[in-house]
C-alpha cells in the first residue's frame, strides 16, 4: 500500500537521493576506465533489474496505465536513465571537473524553469533565491578545483561540456516527468519499470560491447564497486527521488540537486584524498543556505500545517 511521506521525510529522501547520485558519478570514473560506456550502463541496468524483480508486479489497487502514463514512463527512462547515463559518463571523461561542476550547477534553475512551463508550478521568490544560492555555491566549488587534463582532453572539452549540459537537460526532464508519474504510480513501480526500459534500450549496445570483452581481467574490487553503482543508480536513488516527489513540488525538489556536485566533491576529499580549501567550504555553506531557503517553512505555512491532523503518512511498505 502506498502512502504520502511527510514533508520532512520527503526532503530527506530528495537530499539522500542526490547525494548518492553525486557519489556514484564520482566513483564511476574508475569503472569507466575498465568497462566501455555502453557495457557499463547495460550492466548497471541488469544489476538494478535483478534487485527490483518483485517490484515489477502490479499492485491490486493500481489502476491500469493509460496511454499517456505509458508514454511518460518511456520518456522518464529514455531521458533520465538511458541518455543521462551516456551523456554524463561520456561528458565527464572528455571535459574537466571544473567545467562539469559549473554546468551541473544549472540543474536547479533548469528544473524550476521546466516546472514553471510544463507543470504550471508557481515559482516563489524563495525558490528562485535558493536556485541562485545553489548555482553560486556549486560554481564556487567547481572554480576552486585545479584544472587537470592533457592537451588532447582539452581539445575535446567543448564536446564534453555539451554532453554534460545534455545530461543536465535529461536530469531536469526526469524530475518534471517524475512528478507527474508519482500521481498515478508508486515509487517502487516507477523505479522498476523505467529500469526495465533502460535495460531494453541499452541491450543491443551492451551486448555488442560485451563481445570480446575480457571479463576475467576485472579485479574483485571493481566488481564490488560495479554492484554498488548498479544498486545506487538504478534502485536507491530513483526510489528515494520518487518518494520525495510525492510530497514536494518539482521546482522545490530541484533545489536538492545541488547535493549532486557537492557530494561528488566530498567523495573526492574523503575517498580520493583531495584537499578542501576555504573557497570550497564557503561554497558548501552557500549551497546549504539555498537548501534551507527552499525547505524551512514560512510562518503561514507552519500555521497551516499545524492546523492539520492525521495528514502525515508513512513510506510505502
Amino acid at each position: 500500500m502506498s502512502y504520502t511521506p511527510s514533508r520532512t521525510l520527503a526532503y530527506g529522501c530528495l537530499a539522500l537521493s542526490m547525494s548518492l547520485v553525486g557519489s556514484y558519478v564520482a566513483l564511476s570514473k574508475p569503472l569507466a576506465i575498465v568497462f566501455p560506456v555502453f557495457l557499463l550502463a547495460w550492466l548497471r541496468f541488469g544489476i538494478g533489474g535483478l534487485a527490483m524483480l518483485r517490484w515489477l508486479k502490479k499492485p491490486t489497487a493500481e489502476q491500469p496505465m493509460s496511454w499517456q502514463t505509458k508514454k511518460l514512463v518511456f520518456l522518464e527512462s529514455f531521458l533520465g536513465n538511458f541518455l543521462f547515463t551516456i551523456c554524463m559518463i561520456s561528458g565527464v571523461r572528455m571535459t574537466s571537473a571544473v567545467s562539469a561542476g559549473v554546468i551541473m550547477a544549472t540543474i536547479p534553475a533548469v528544473i524550476a524553469l521546466m516546472s514553471w512551463v510544463f507543470l504550471k508550478e508557481r515559482i516563489g521568490p524563495r525558490i528562485w533565491a535558493a536556485v541562485a544560492c545553489g548555482a553560486l555555491g556549486i560554481g564556487l566549488l567547481a572554480l576552486a578545483k585545479p584544472s587537470h587534463g592533457t592537451g588532447e582532453i582539452q581539445q575535446a572539452a567543448w564536446l564534453g561540456n555539451l554532453l554534460v549540459f545534455a545530461a543536465v537537460l535529461c536530469e531536469a526532464s526526469y524530475a518534471v516527468i517524475g512528478k507527474k508519474l508519482t500521481a498515478v504510480l508508486s515509487p517502487k513501480r516507477i523505479s522498476s519499470i523505467i529500469n526495465l526500459w533502460g535495460f531494453a534500450l541499452m541491450t543491443p549496445l551492451g551486448l555488442y560491447m560485451a563481445v570480446g570483452f575480457d571479463f576475467a581481467s576485472v579485479a574483485p574490487g571493481t566488481w564490488l564497486l560495479l554492484v554498488f553503482y548498479g544498486l545506487a543508480a538504478s534502485v536507491w536513488t530513483v526510489w528515494l527521488w520518487m518518494t520525495g516527489l510525492k510530497s514536494v513540488p518539482a521546482a522545490q525538489a530541484g533545489v536538492f540537486t545541488v547535493m549532486l556536485p557537492v557530494s561528488a566533491a566530498l567523495v573526492g576529499v574523503v575517498v580520493l584524498g583531495e584537499t578542501l580549501t576555504g573557497i570550497q567550504m564557503a561554497a558548501f555553506a552557500v549551497s546549504l543556505a539555498g537548501v534551507l531557503l527552499a525547505t524551512v517553512p514560512t510562518r503561514s505555512a507552519s500555521a497551516a500545517l499545524s492546523s492539520q491532523t492525521g495528514s502525515t503518512g508513512k513510506l510505502e511498505a
